[in-house]
């Protein structure tokens, strides 16, 4: 579904990346990790076109994207949900979620993803008439997340899901990307939890300073001296 081929990106001249590839299959659900500065968000961005490449090819089912802006990107059925969530604080639930199906011109369709969010987040629904701004970090995140689905996205990409949420939210927010995943939606997630990432992911990729050092089954990731040492303290 989604093809990385050593992909270069800087900012100002100062390069972020310089050597990022790897796959994803439909369906699957791959983590790519990494620590601080590895250039994972990077990657994200240029992906969803708010970064141009230096040089690299990007490719989703099997059609260039690395030139194409991000709006058409989105259109073609990427969801981006970024690190720090990107919510309209003033605007309430509602008008979220109304915004992230803008892509959609059939109005059934877009009632029908709503009722899809809300029965996934029920908590959401409770708060519907909430500013964005007023909800809990949690929320905050089922929000973001929701808010992508509007658009039934092929691919979801999350940039560190779990950051600044409490360990209990945490689980919950993993449980439900598993879920998203087991109905269909392919899925790459961005974390630095590495161990609960791994857990869900199908596929692991590790980046260290703007380059691919390891790939395979997420299960062989968990165990290689690299993540164990680097990640996991062990």
């Amino acid at each position: 579904m989604l093809s990385v081929k050593n992909l270069a990106v800087s900012y100002n001249g100062v390069p972020a990346l310089h050597d990022v590839s790897f796959e994803v299959e439909q369906r699957q659900l791959v983590a790519l990790i990494g620590s601080n500065g590895a250039g994972k968000s990077t990657t994200l961005r240029a992906i969803s076109g708010l970064l141009r490449p230096d040089h690299g090819e990007i490719a989703f089912e099997g059609q260039r994207i690395d030139a194409r802006p991000a709006f058409a990107i989105a259109a073609r059925g990427i969801a981006h949900v970024p690190e720090g969530r990107g919510l309209f604080s003033r605007r309430s639930v509602m008008e979220n979620l109304y915004l992230g199906g803008y892509t959609q011109t059939d109005r059934a369709q877009v009632n029908a993803s709503l009722e899809e969010v809300f029965t996934m987040f029920p908590r959401l629904k409770e708060r519907r008439n909430q500013r964005a701004g007023t909800l809990s970090g949690g929320e905050q995140q089922m929000l973001a997340i929701g808010r992508a689905l509007m658009s039934r996205p092929r691919l979801l990409m999350l940039d560190e899901p779990s950051l600044g949420l409490a360990p209990l939210v945490v689980d919950d927010i993993f449980r439900i990307l598993k879920e998203i995943n087991t109905r269909g939606t392919t899925v790459l997630l961005v974390e630095q939890n590495v161990r609960e990432a791994l857990d869900i992911a199908d596929r692991g990729y590790v980046l260290q300073t703007g380059a691919t050092v390891l790939s395979g089954p997420s299960a062989q990731i968990l165990q290689s001296d690299l993540v164990r040492k680097a990640y996991l303290g062990l």
